[in-house]
C-alpha cells in the first residue's frame, strides 16, 4: 500500500461494473486536484455501478472518506460489500461513518405551511412544554415533601447550619432591600391616594387605603417578587454549579442525598424567613405612608396610627401572613428544582437562572390572585 504520495484517481469499466481506484493519499492537503473528477463521477455514472478499489489507497482522513463516499451514496446501498474490493485498515470504517452522519442525513423539508399554521404550532408546543414543567415540578415538590417527612422522623440527620446560613443570606441579609422597597411603595400608595381623595374631600380615607393595600397585598408581594429576584437566582446558580462540576454526582456516590443535603434546608429556610420580611416589609411601607400622609395632608403619626387601630381589622394583617410561607415555598421548590436541571455548559446554566426568576415571579402573582379569589369568597 504507498503512502506518501500526491491522491490521484483511476476509472475503468469492467464490463458493466465502473471501477474507481483511488491512488495516493487522500486526506485534507492532497485531495484538491481531484475534487473536480470526484464530481463528474458523482454526476456522470449510476452510484449503483460503481465499485472501489481500495488496493492502491494510501493514507485517507475523514475529508478523503467524504469524497469517496459522495461516489457512491445516491445508491440505495452504498455500504455494501459489493461496492468495494482490496484491503485497507480504515479506509471502510471511515466511509460508512460518513455514509451515516453527513452524507445519509435527511434533508430539511421544505416549509411549506402557512403563517397561522406555525403559529398554532409554536403555541401547542408552547402548551406541551408547560404541561411538562408543571408535572416536572409537582413532582420535585413531592419528592422534597416526602425528603422532609423522613428527616422528621430522624431530626438527627437534618441539616441546622446550612439551614440558619441560608436564613441568614436569603433573609436577614434582604431585609434593607425589602424594606426600601416598600417604603417607596407606602409612599407612592399614599401620594397617589392623597391627591385623589382630596378632590372628594375623604383625604382622611388615605389612612385606611395604605393599610390595607399594604397589609394585604403590597407587604407580601413585593417580599415574594425580591426573594424570586434575589434569592430564587442564587439558589439555582449554586445548584446549578455545583451539577455542572459533577459535585452533586460525587454527593450521591458518597451516599448522601442531595435533596437532604442542598434542597430542604434552603426550603425550611424560605418558608420560615418569608413571614418575618413580610412583617418588615408591612411596617416600612406603613412608615412610608404616614411620612406622605403627615408631609402632604398634615395627618400627624399618631392621628395615623390611631386611625389605623380605630378602623382598619386585624384580618388584613392576618391575610397578608398568611400569603408569605405559600410564596416562600413556591420560591424555593422552583429555585431548586432548576438548578437540579442544570446541564454541563455555562448556556444552561443561564437559561434555568431566568427561568428560575420567571417562573417563581409568575406564580407568585398566579397564587396571589387565587388567594384574593378565595378571600373574597370567604369575605375575609
Amino acid at each position: 500500500m504507498p503512502s506518501g504520495s500526491a491522491a490521484d484517481i483511476n476509472v475503468r469499466e469492467e464490463g458493466q461494473k465502473i471501477v474507481v481506484e483511488p491512488i495516493g493519499d487522500w486526506v485534507v492537503h492532497s485531495i484538491a486536484a481531484i475534487y473536480s473528477e470526484v464530481e463528474r463521477l458523482e454526476s456522470g455514472y449510476d452510484a449503483g455501478l460503481i465499485v472501489i478499489d481500495l488496493g492502491r489507497l494510501g493514507r485517507i482522513d475523514t475529508s478523503g472518506a467524504f469524497l469517496l463516499g459522495r461516489i457512491v451514496h445516491q445508491c440505495s446501498t452504498p455500504n455494501a460489500d459489493w461496492h468495494y474490493r482490496g484491503d485497507h485498515p480504515t479506509a471502510r470504517r471511515l466511509i460508512g461513518e460518513i455514509l451515516e452522519r453527513v452524507i445519509d442525513c435527511d434533508p430539511d423539508l421544505p416549509e411549506e405551511r402557512y403563517g397561522f399554521v406555525r403559529a398554532f404550532e409554536r403555541i401547542g408546543k408552547g402548551l406541551e412544554a408547560f404541561g411538562n414543567e408543571t408535572l416536572e415540578t409537582f413532582a420535585f415538590f413531592g419528592r422534597t415533601l416526602t425528603t422532609f417527612f423522613s428527616l422528621m422522623l430522624r431530626p438527627h440527620r437534618f441539616r441546622v447550619t446550612p439551614t440558619v446560613y441560608v436564613m441568614e443570606e436569603a433573609g436577614v441579609n434582604a431585609l434593607p432591600i425589602v424594606a426600601v422597597l416598600t417604603f417607596f411603595i407606602g409612599a407612592v400608595v399614599a401620594f397617589m391616594g392623597a391627591n385623589l381623595l382630596e378632590t372628594f374631600g375623604a383625604s382622611v380615607f388615605t389612612v385606611e387605603l395604605v393599610g390595607i393595600a399594604v397589609l394585604r397585598e403590597f407587604g407580601v408581594l413585593i417580599t415574594a417578587i425580591m426573594l424570586a429576584g434575589r434569592s430564587d437566582s442564587a439558589f439555582t446558580a449554586a445548584i446549578g454549579s455545583m451539577k455542572m462540576q459533577q459535585e452533586i454526582d460525587a454527593m450521591k456516590v458518597l451516599g448522601l442525598d442531595p435533596y437532604e443535603a442542598l434542597v430542604v434546608p434552603r426550603v425550611v429556610a424560605c418558608v420560615l424567613m418569608a413571614p418575618l420580611l413580610t412583617f418588615g416589609a408591612m411596617m416600612a411601607g406603613l412608615f412610608g405612608g404616614m411620612m406622605v400622609s403627615w408631609a402632604t395632608l398634615d395627618i400627624s403619626p399618631g392621628f395615623f396610627i390611631a386611625r389605623m387601630h380605630e378602623t382598619i381589622d386585624w384580618s388584613h394583617f392576618w391575610v397578608g401572613m398568611s400569603k408569605a410561607p405559600v410564596f416562600g415555598l413556591i420560591i424555593a421548590i422552583i429555585g431548586c428544582k432548576q438548578g437540579m436541571q442544570v446541564g454541563g455548559d455555562v448556556e444552561s446554566l443561564g437559561r434555568r437562572v431566568t427561568a428560575s426568576v420567571v417562573q417563581s415571579i409568575f406564580m407568585v402573582i398566579v397564587v396571589d390572585a387565587l388567594f384574593a379569589m378565595m378571600y373574597l369568597e370567604l369575605d375575609i
